[in-house]
């Protein structure tokens, strides 16, 4: 069987590093924003270019947190509108919901499943302060694009980075959580950087909305015991701090691994009944996962069963099509409701080996 993705696999590689990281964190005696917190906000900001990194609890909190933030701020105000892609996970529409905003759901591009720009434009009301640009998959969406816009009209731009750490956006030189006014970062364990647990962190290069997510994550607090904002508890644990730190030395090496297994899948797989994901050959595409689509997605799903490859499903329901997202189930998405009853994720990750490669891009011809 060729899992899907193989966590022990991957994490195994720095078993020793962990255990000896282990080790220093239990006999520091101090575990909650100590010195690997702190290390590692400084190397992930240097890693994105950013002038700031503040590490949270998870990818979800880490958006939320900039809402709030800007919020805080005066940026934005309660009921303000928040342009979202409608092909996105949920929890990019729970971040804007759970700050008070409210999304609005654009359609991607049929291309790369990312939001369209000119769909954006679509939809830009005075009551539209916001773009949340979501880097699905591991690919940049249009930031040149989403940004020109942005700057014609005025808008924030964030980005939910959660699946695309170390995304390059070759022609400016600039990584994802560097080409927006902040970014939301998840270290959930799948993520190309994972950590043994939960994790997120917000980038950005504006010191106001970094000194005041500082305050927001932390009981709204700089001082013990004194609260000058009504904050949350969402701080990165310094234990997977320190397993981060370990695996960011490695991140840009395990991403060329996944970019050449991607070109590998491109370059054999040659079946009529599977469309293969769009990739221009840059770095601005990390491969999180490597998507593909089929018109009969059980049947496939069923013949890769039968041939003992492991599938993930990214993802079966549309956002709007979920029961906790009743209110917007009446919205009309086509390009978004195909792409979610079409779409099925092959093995993808940095310690495949050359023998699964070839039995999956083999079996897919076969199909």
């Amino acid at each position: 069987m060729i899992k899907f993705l193989d966590l022990n696999k991957i994490n195994s590689r720095f078993e020793d590093a962990f255990s000896l990281q282990f080790k220093s964190f239990l006999n520091s005696g101090y575990y909650i924003k100590g010195a690997q917190v702190k290390s590692f906000e400084d190397h992930y900001a240097r890693f994105c270019g950013t002038k700031y990194c503040i590490g949270v609890a998870n990818g979800l909190d880490a958006l939320t947190l900039i809402f709030k933030g800007y919020i805080e701020l005066g940026n934005l105000k309660e009921n303000d509108e928040v342009i979202i892609p409608a092909n996105t996970y949920i929890a990019t529409i729970l971040a804007v919901i759970n700050s008070g905003l409210k999304p609005v759901f654009v359609e991607p591009e049929e291309t790369t499943y990312n939001i369209s720009p000119s769909e954006i434009e679509k939809h830009i009301t005075p009551k539209v302060k916001a773009i949340l640009a979501v880097h699905l998959y591991g690919q940049l969406a249009d930031m040149h694009a989403i940004n020109r816009i942005a700057k014609q009209h005025n808008l924030l731009v964030i980005e939910d980075a959660a699946q695309a750490h170390g995304a390059v956006l070759s022609s400016e030189g600039k990584k994802a959580g560097n080409l927006s006014h902040a970014a939301g970062f998840s270290f959930y364990p799948t993520k190309n950087l994972g950590a043994l647990g939960d994790a997120g962190a917000i980038t950005t290069n504006d010191k106001k909305l970094a000194d005041c997510i500082a305050l927001l994550h932390n009981y709204g607090s700089s001082k013990k015991y004194v609260n000058e904002k009504i904050g949350v508890n969402s701080r990165l644990d310094e234990l997977q701090a320190g397993f981060l730190n370990i695996k960011l030395k490695h991140l840009d090496a395990d991403n060329n691994r996944r970019r050449a297994i991607a070109k590998h899948y491109l370059s054999t797989i040659n079946n009529p009944k599977i469309s293969l994901p769009f990739y221009d050959g840059s770095d601005n595409h990390i491969f999180h996962v490597f998507l593909v689509r089929v018109a009969h997605r059980e049947d496939f799903t069923n013949y890769l069963d039968q041939n003992k490859i492991g599938y993930l499903i990214h993802y079966p329901i549309a956002p709007h099509h979920q029961k906790a997202l009743l209110q917007y189930k009446s919205l009309y998405l086509p390009i978004t409701e195909a792409i979610h009853e079409t779409v099925v994720s092959i093995p993808m990750s940095p310690v495949m080996t050359n023998n699964e490669i070839e039995t999956i891009a083999n079996a897919l011809n076969l199909y």
